[in-house]
C-alpha cells in the first residue's frame, strides 16, 4: 500500500487539499484492500484554508515515510514557503519518492528548486508568472498535468482530479483507476487539455499603449487583415508595431489576431447554433478547413467537441 502525505500549508486552497485526500483515500484494490494510506501533514496542527480551518494528522516528518507528497495551491501562491517545507520536498525527491502539485502548488515546487529542467504546468492564469520566476522549467499552460516520474504538476482546480487518477492508473492499472473515476463521477481521461479553458488575447493593463489598436482588432478581426492593415490602423510602421507587440504581448500582431479570432469562435460555439462553416466565415478564417485546423491546434479539441463540452 502506498503512503500519500498531503501537505497542509497556511493559506492552502481547500479544494486543492481535499482532492488528493478524497481520491486516494477512496481507492480500493480488486480484493477490497485500500490502495493508499493518506495522511495530512504540516508544520502546524491547524492551518487556515480560506474560510476553513484544517487540522493536520502529523508533522512534516510524515513526508519521510511517504511514497508521494502532494502540495496544494495557496491563495497567495508567491508568498514565501517555510524552509522546513522546502527541505521536506527536496529530501523526498532525493530519496526516490514522488512529489506532486495541485494548481498553483507548482510555485512551491519551483521555490524548492524541483522544476529546473522539468516539464510543469499550473493554472493558465498563473502560467506566465511561473515561467518568469522559474525560467529553467518547461512550462506548458495547455495541458492538464505533467509527469516527470519524480515530479508531477497539475493545471487549475479540477485538473487535480485528472492528475490523481493518472497516478492511480500508473500505480495500479486502468481497472482500479476506472473505479476511482466512477466514485468521483468524472471521466478517467478528459478530452483535450487546459488549452480549451483559456480565454485568449484579451487586452490587459500590460497592453495599455496598444489599447487603441487592440480595440480596432477586436472590431475588425472578421476581415482578411494583413500586418500592413493593422499597422495603418495603429498609425505605426509594421516594424515598430511588431516590436511593441513583442514587448507587451509576447506575440506578433498576426498571432494576436489569430488568438482573437479563436476567442470569438469559442464565444459563438458556446452561445449560438451557427454551423461551423458560418462561424469560420464570421470570425475571419479564410476557409472552414483552415478554421478547423487552427482551432484544434490552439484549443486542443475540434470545434464540435468544444461545443459539446461548453454549450449550455
Amino acid at each position: 500500500m502506498h503512503t500519500v502525505a498531503v501537505l497542509s500549508l497556511e493559506d492552502s486552497i481547500a479544494f486543492d487539499l481535499a482532492t488528493p485526500v478524497e481520491v486516494f483515500g477512496r481507492v480500493r484494490l480488486p480484493d477490497g484492500r485500500p490502495g493508499y494510506r493518506v495522511v495530512v501533514a504540516g508544520e502546524a496542527p491547524v492551518v487556515s484554508a480560506g474560510p476553513l480551518r484544517i487540522a493536520t494528522d502529523a508533522g512534516l516528518e510524515a513526508c519521510e515515510r511517504a511514497d508521494l507528497v502532494v502540495v496544494p495551491g495557496r491563495n497567495e501562491p508567491t508568498r514565501p514557503t517555510a524552509p522546513a517545507v522546502l527541505d521536506a520536498l527536496r529530501e523526498a525527491v532525493e530519496r526516490g519518492s514522488r512529489v506532486a502539485s495541485i494548481c498553483v502548488g507548482a510555485f512551491t515546487l519551483g521555490e524548492a528548486g524541483l522544476l529546473e529542467g522539468r516539464e510543469a504546468t499550473t493554472h493558465w492564469l498563473a502560467s506566465d508568472e511561473l515561467a518568469r520566476r522559474h525560467p529553467g522549467a518547461r512550462v506548458d499552460p495547455d495541458v492538464l498535468y505533467t509527469d516527470n516520474g519524480d515530479v508531477l504538476t497539475s493545471a487549475g482546480a479540477a485538473s487535480g482530479l485528472d492528475l490523481c487518477l493518472h497516478i492511480v492508473r500508473s500505480d495500479y492499472g486502468v481497472a482500479v483507476a476506472a473505479d476511482a473515476a466512477r466514485l468521483a463521477v468524472t471521466p478517467l481521461q478528459r478530452t483535450g487539455g487546459q488549452a480549451q479553458y483559456i480565454l485568449r488575447n484579451r487586452p490587459t493593463c500590460q497592453t495599455a499603449t496598444l489599447e487603441r489598436v487592440l480595440a480596432w482588432i477586436e472590431e475588425h478581426a472578421h476581415r482578411g487583415l494583413s500586418l500592413a492593415d493593422i499597422a495603418a490602423a495603429a498609425g505605426l510602421s509594421p516594424r515598430t508595431l511588431t516590436r511593441r507587440f513583442a514587448a507587451e504581448t509576447g506575440q506578433s500582431p498576426i498571432q494576436w489576431l489569430g488568438g482573437v479570432r479563436i476567442r470569438h469562435a469559442q464565444e459563438l460555439l458556446e452561445t449560438t447554433d451557427h454551423t461551423v462553416e458560418r462561424i469560420a466565415a464570421r470570425t475571419g478564417f479564410p476557409s472552414v478547413s483552415n478554421f478547423r485546423a487552427q482551432f484544434a491546434q490552439t484549443v486542443g479539441v475540434t470545434p464540435g467537441a468544444y461545443r459539446r463540452a461548453f454549450r449550455t
